[in-house]
């Protein structure tokens, strides 16, 4: 079983003894006591007496660590004093269950090696009671250490160190990989983690490979290394305790992603069906190169068990590309039509591409207007989403107008489109984005990115409000949920227009990929409701 640990920076004994508890009620299974800051070196009683107490009261099993600067802390007293400390307190009546000691420190002396062993067991411990285990970690905060093999093996030469700890900062989903295998291979307990935004996957399936433990702060803002969820989201958004070495793994793939609820919704819809997979952020850069890689690498890591893929913003017309590349991956029609997917699933025939953002724009419209057939319809943007929303409308009879800031692009999805739109009735035209609302339309939608939360301009809209006005009395459809009312969504609202906000859209294409990945249905109601309860 991989434990939670809950790391908590010590100041005062209440405050942190309070916080101790509040992990505890919130589902973790240690403490961590981060006592760099309030322990000073040589000479400091009223510290090493803090760290007494810590570790009498603390109501969970805890580690002690008093983290080097050099490797994320706080901790800049000499290492004779840090070693005086670990020795007290594992050789005191209420010792902690581990201490930590950095790679480092444990290489710089003989002399500290030999003060560091009489606080913790081992071996060659003459003292009995002494059942403090030694935690023995390497940090890099600038990237996967170019030594890896040699740090992991200079540590596992270290008989008396029970735990071994590795944690770097990620360049790409793939460090979280190489993570893995040192979990696989393993020759004893050991906690291997990838720090910041690329590396929640190392946090969340730590279970699946076996790992020690793996940390998630209390709150937001008490995270001790960067990347660490809360334990709230570990624990309840991830469905950590779910996590095996068979659950399937899932996620959104774009860049940003880390405003997506997508996890939110589909890792409850998983629950909610009894599906064992966990839906991961899976950040990607932009770029060809940066996606080809990404997904070769989750695809061939056999143990990953990588079942399937959100994609958005600005990799769904990549997803095509690196289908038409790579034998065993293929589009649907509907994706190829479109020339932009947004849902990867793997079956029993190899991986296949499809797109739930057509139909479900569609139908959202189509609540609004009835019968899209002959409707006028704005489209703002050329990228995935724009795709989608053409190619769905026109292939309901509508007369869509396309609008984008790089005209060519327009015109790409027009000439693609154009014997698509002929065969249903419909019809595809381009216009500049300087003149985007020069006639008026009975709909118009926002398939930039503009007004998204984390995207390049959260405060701004598509349209001004005298392009607004000269839209006449359409329906505003703005397929950006995150926030729900969105700048533009905002003044239309203002202006009496009816509006249709991004949840609407996002629920049902969530809910069409959810069934292509666990094959049933969950009730839209689910996801509505986790939406727009995520949005607070």
């Amino acid at each position: 079983m991989t434990l939670v640990c809950v790391p908590i920076t010590v100041d005062d004994l209440a405050p942190a003894l309070e916080d101790a508890e509040r992990a505890r009620l919130a589902g973790a299974d240690m403490v961590e006591w981060r006592v760099d800051a309030c322990f000073h070196g040589e000479g400091d009683d009223e510290g090493i007496a803090l760290c007494l107490r810590l570790c009498e009261h603390a109501p969970l099993p805890c580690i002690v660590t008093c983290r080097d600067r050099a490797e994320g802390g706080a901790y800049d007293g000499d290492d004779a004093g840090k070693i005086a400390l670990y020795e007290r307190l594992g050789t005191s009546e209420h010792a902690p269950a581990y201490l930590d000691l950095e790679l480092s420190l444990w290489r710089r002396s003989a002399n500290l090696r030999q003060k560091a062993l009489l606080g913790v067991q081992h071996p060659g411990q003459m003292r009995p009671s002494v059942t403090t285990r030694l935690i023995l970690s390497h940090h890099d905060f600038d990237g996967r250490p170019r030594d890896l093999s040699r740090i992991l093996n200079e540590m596992r030469a270290v008989e008396a160190a029970r735990v071994l700890k590795i944690a770097w900062r990620a360049r790409s989903l793939r460090d979280n990989l190489e993570a893995f295998d040192l979990l696989t291979e393993r020759d004893r307990p050991t906690i291997a983690l990838c720090m910041g935004e690329f590396g929640l996957m190392s946090r969340v399936l730590a279970p699946k490979f076996g790992g020690f433990l793996t940390f998630a702060s209390l709150h937001a803002d008490g995270a001790t290394a960067p990347g660490q969820p809360t334990v709230e989201e570990l624990l309840g958004t991830f469905r950590f305790r779910s996590v095996h070495k068979s659950t399937g793994v899932y996620g959104v793939i774009g860049w940003p992603v880390g405003h997506s609820l997508s996890p939110l919704v589909h890792n409850a819809g998983f629950e909610a069906a009894g599906h064992d997979g966990v839906y991961l952020p899976l950040p990607v850069a932009e770029g060809w190169e940066p996606l080809k890689a990404t997904l070769h690498a989750l695809a061939d890591a056999r143990a990953l068990h990588f079942r399937g893929a959100s994609v958005t913003i600005p990799h769904k017309e990549g997803l095509m590309r690196f289908c038409a590349e790579t034998p065993g991956w293929s589009p649907d029609e509907d994706a190829m039509r479109i020339g932009a997917a947004n849902t990867l699933a793997r079956d029993e025939a190899g991986w296949a591409a499809s797109n739930t953002d057509a139909p479900a724009i569609v139908a959202c419209l189509a609540d609004a207007l009835g019968s899209l057939r002959g409707r006028r319809v704005l489209v703002l943007g050329a990228g995935g989403a724009a795709r989608a929303a053409a190619a769905g409308l026109a292939g309901a009879g509508a007369q869509v107008r396309i609008a984008a800031r790089t005209i060519e692009r327009a015109e790409a999805i027009r000439d693609d489109l154009a014997e698509h739109a002929a065969l249903e009735g419909g019809a595809i035209e381009v216009c500049a984005w300087e003149v985007r609302a020069g006639a008026a339309c009975d709909a118009v939608i926002n398939c930039t990115p503009l007004g998204m939360r984390g995207g390049p301009g959260p405060d701004l809209s598509p349209l001004s409000d005298d392009q607004l006005d000269a839209l006449g009395e359409c329906v505003v459809f703005d397929t950006v949920y995150n926030p729900v009312e969105t700048p533009l969504l905002r003044a239309a609202a203002s202006r009496g227009m009816r509006t249709i906000d991004g949840v609407s859209m996002f629920v049902r294409q969530a809910a069409g990929q959810f069934e292509l990945w666990a094959g049933q249905r969950v009730p839209r109601e689910l996801f509505e409701r986790v939406v727009r309860e995520g949005m607070g």
